[in-house]
């Protein structure tokens, strides 16, 4: 093999793709984040983008359904709780209620977008690149799409039983059969969803 043959820019490629996936994840954990939008510095970061985009909706629904702004995303939505759940285990910091008020409500967004083909889906605390807690909303990818697969995950009656992953991992979630079916365990989940 000498330099510049296929399979040693295809090496070359991969690893330098594993090093920079391997960086990312490392940036993305944002379990000791706390936003501070009094302080200008700490509301400037990137991972604190989504706080300051809920403080510019005034109104006191729970939970806000909002276009994702990310150009890489152009047919998502994500769901955001008003309250703030920074940091590690946030799901885990909701209240029943809260919780079933969240899903429920991005269930809602994600059936008026893409009927019953849709997905959702939460990274887990080391993948999220936002302080505030939020889930992504969009069309199910086909791969993702596991009817002849139902030993992955769990079928589940209601948005009430999605648990809380006290583990901080992530979870994602689809109709499938007049039920949902969830997913957890992983970190990156939104990779089942159309960009």
């Amino acid at each position: 093999m000498t330099a510049g043959t296929p399979y040693t820019n295809d090496l070359v490629r991969a690893c330098l793709i594993a090093i920079l996936l391997t960086v990312s994840a490392l940036r993305a954990d944002i379990r000791g984040c706390v936003c501070d939008l009094s302080d200008p510095r700490s509301a400037a970061q990137r991972t604190c983008s989504l706080c300051v985009e809920i403080s510019k909706h005034p109104g006191d629904e729970p939970v806000l359904l909002i276009k994702d702004v990310n150009p890489t995303k152009p047919n998502r939505w994500l769901a955001v709780p008003r309250a703030v759940y920074d940091g590690a285990n946030p799901l885990a910091r909701m209240s029943p209620a809260e919780r079933l008020r969240f899903w429920s409500a991005a269930i809602a967004k994600a059936k008026e977008v893409w009927g019953d083909q849709w997905g959702i889906a939460f990274n887990g605390d080391a993948s999220r690149t936002q302080c505030h807690l939020h889930a992504h909303i969009g069309k199910l990818l086909d791969d993702g799409r596991d009817e002849d697969d139902t030993e992955s995950g769990i079928f589940i009656d209601s948005p009430a039983e999605i648990p809380a992953t006290p583990d901080g991992t992530g979870l994602w979630f689809h109709p499938l059969y007049n039920r949902l079916h969830l997913h957890s365990g992983g970190q990156t989940t939104e990779h089942i969803l159309m960009r």
